[in-house]
């Protein structure tokens, strides 16, 4: 048996250099096939400490007014700590239009040992974050026997700016969670592909499973474990050679997609549930996304995604959707059409061509946008897993080249080196833009032009900072670009009450209202119209709306003063006309006490001076006028 497999294997090998293509070597030396003990802890402690010397700026962090409210600081369940009533709360609960019950005990968690102090939270995340690089460096050493190779991909995916989303979004926890748990389940993949036994496969079942509470992200998984059994695993009897580094029985493709099958049904749960949950948050759009936009979109969003990849320039929390011109769906659908044709030109001898580039491929199509949730056309987080694959081409394909081409070892470290360098200063300035929601949203505009979303919370955030004025020409300016965008009716809606607007903040918060999710903006909403209303003298329409105020908050102080004053409001009118058939002193008093209680404090003192002329010697009277600072006449 033994001779037929060398026999085999000579014969593939000579297949290969028969080729049309001469084939780079995919196989490694003998000393990265097999790293010490010593050596790998060593280049695990320098991948580690790279990335946190990278990324230790993000302890200084603050919340940011992106999803870090509903997640974190204004979730009451989360806010209270890690108990079981916040468990229970978390597996059952569809809040942020996601089922994710990791992800809410992770920052449960967190606010039971830091409370609400960013820099803890921040640290959770930085730490998760290096989990995951350190366990994909320790995956493809492992699975490959490349060290160097493998500690490149791994450094690579570690400091690359397109995860700063992941890493300084406190609220984007759920992306790092749910690649710890994919990652860890590639691993034990690995360890019951060498010897298949049903708990080695529940091991498997349970990262898996673990993955999709933290994220649906990873439902794509059997497909990835599929990919890894052609390279760099080689089970797939008759498509791939068997791993030099990593000894296992080969098996036919349909017995190992068999395999996957119950993988597989978990996936299609997982799938049902967040349809189920983004509908019942409104996350997935509903309409003005036709399907033809949304295949034009994806096919855009794959090339754009590779163009970020090599140029992470220009990046942002948030990518409009927005109509695409005929030569922005020409160039991407040119460059993905020329990347396909390189993979299959080259793909001989380079097994590593076919799994990065369909890793990617597959691993974004949940992402992808064809089913539209959220307005955004694209998403850097989005980018976490998949670029995984491409890294793994860019080293695996650059160290070939450079042995065909003879560079040098040092020569190959030195671009390596530089490489690391460029991305590290470039992610140094991004984490930088997320040190509040202010410079956050103000670089967003930079780099995306008209952004609704940008302008919202942006306003938001001059909000906060007191300049109110200001945030209400970003409301508006989102509003033109994004006429029901929530956010921006509610705060604009908000800023018009208070500037005595009344009839244009009636218009705005009529509208949010049809489209609102959250009780807590909903109550703002209709106080807000209850309010306008009333100043606009619809009492009727004002204590209709002060009541759908509180059937969401029962009991708030605030509604109830407020329907307090629309009922002295009507007893006034009722003893005005009484007043005026029969006036009295008595009468006028009780009609001061009343506009009194219902703020309208001159029409109160002119009320206590008529019940004084009508009884001079009325105490009461008096007195009322003496606490509001008049005299009688």
């Amino acid at each position: 048996m033994a001779e037929k497999r060398r026999s085999r294997q000579a014969t593939i090998a000579s297949s290969d250099r028969g080729s049309s293509a001469k084939p780079f070597s995919s196989e490694v030396k003998l000393s990265e096939t097999a790293p010490g003990k010593a050596s790998t802890a060593l280049i695990l402690t320098l991948l580690a400490s790279l990335t946190v010397a990278v990324y230790a700026r993000v302890a200084g962090l603050q919340f940011v007014n992106f999803d870090d409210g509903p997640y974190v600081f204004e979730n009451s369940h989360v806010m209270n700590g890690l108990h079981w009533r916040t468990i229970i709360w978390a597996f059952t609960s569809f809040d942020a239009a996601n089922w994710h019950p990791l992800t809410w005990i992770s920052h449960a968690l967190d606010c039971q040992i830091y409370g609400l102090n960013p820099t803890g939270h921040h640290v959770t995340s930085l730490l998760l974050h290096v989990a995951n690089a350190v366990v994909l460096c320790m995956l493809l050493l492992r699975f490959t026997g490349a060290t160097w190779r493998s500690f490149l991909v791994a450094a690579l995916f570690a400091i690359h700016p397109l995860n700063v989303e992941s890493v300084a979004w406190i609220a984007e926890r759920k992306n790092l969670l749910c690649t710890f748990f994919f990652l860890l389940g590639l691993a034990g993949y690995g360890w019951y592909a060498r010897r298949p036994s049903i708990p080695r496969y529940l091991a498997v079942t349970g990262f898996f499973l673990l993955g999709l509470a933290s994220k649906p992200m990873v439902i794509t998984f059997p497909f990835v474990l599929l990919l890894l059994d052609y390279w760099p695993l080689g089970r797939i009897q008759g498509w791939s050679s068997p791993s030099a580094n990593f000894q296992m029985h080969q098996a036919r493709f349909s017995r190992l997609a068999l395999e996957k099958l119950p993988l597989v049904l978990l996936s299609l749960a997982s799938g049902v549930i967040t349809v189920v949950a983004q509908h019942g948050g409104g996350a997935v759009a509903s309409g003005g996304w036709s399907a033809s936009w949304r295949v034009q979109n994806a096919i855009h969003a794959y090339a754009t995604y590779l163009c970020k990849l090599f140029f992470p320039l220009s990046l942002a929390p948030f990518y409009p959707g927005a109509m695409l011109h005929w030569w922005q769906v020409a160039w991407a659908t040119g460059l993905l059409l020329f990347a396909g044709y390189c993979i299959w030109r080259f793909h001989v001898g380079r097994p590593y061509l076919i799994t990065g580039s369909l890793w990617f491929f597959l691993t974004l199509v949940p992402a992808i946008g064809l089913v539209q949730v959220g307005s955004q056309a694209m998403a850097d987080r989005y980018a976490y897993i998949p670029m995984l694959g491409i890294l793994v081409i860019a080293v695996w394909a650059g160290a070939d080249i450079a042995k065909s081409q003879s560079i040098g070892r040092w020569e190959q470290r030195a671009i390596a080196i530089l490489v690391l360098a460029v991305l590290a200063v470039i992610t140094s300035r991004q984490i930088d833009y997320w040190k509040s929601s202010y410079s956050l949203w103000t670089r967003a505009l930079e780099v995306t032009g008209s952004n609704f979303m940008a302008e919202g919370n942006l306003g938001m955030s001059l909000l906060d900072m007191g300049r109110e004025d200001e945030a209400f020409e970003h409301f508006e300016r989102a509003l033109a670009s994004e006429p029901h965008d929530p956010l921006s009716l509610l705060s604009a809606g908000t800023y018009l009450v208070r500037h005595g607007r009344y009839q244009e903040s009636i218009e705005k918060l009529e509208q949010f209202v049809l489209i609102a999710r959250s009780p807590a903006e909903m109550t703002r909403a209709y106080r807000g119209l209850g309010v306008a209303y009333a100043e606009l003298g619809n009492r009727e329409k004002a204590r209709a709306n002060f009541l759908r105020a509180l059937q969401i908050t029962p009991q708030d102080p605030a509604d109830m003063e407020n329907l307090g004053k629309l009922v002295a409001l009507d007893a006034v009118d009722n003893l005005k006309s009484s007043l005026t058939a029969h006036p009295t002193p008595r009468g006028y008093l009780q009609l001061g006490q009343l506009l009194q209680q219902s703020g309208r404090v001159p029409d109160a003192q002119m009320a206590y001076k008529q019940a004084l002329r009508l009884d001079p010697q009325l105490v009461e009277a008096h007195q009322a006028l003496r606490a509001l600072g008049s005299r009688p006449q």
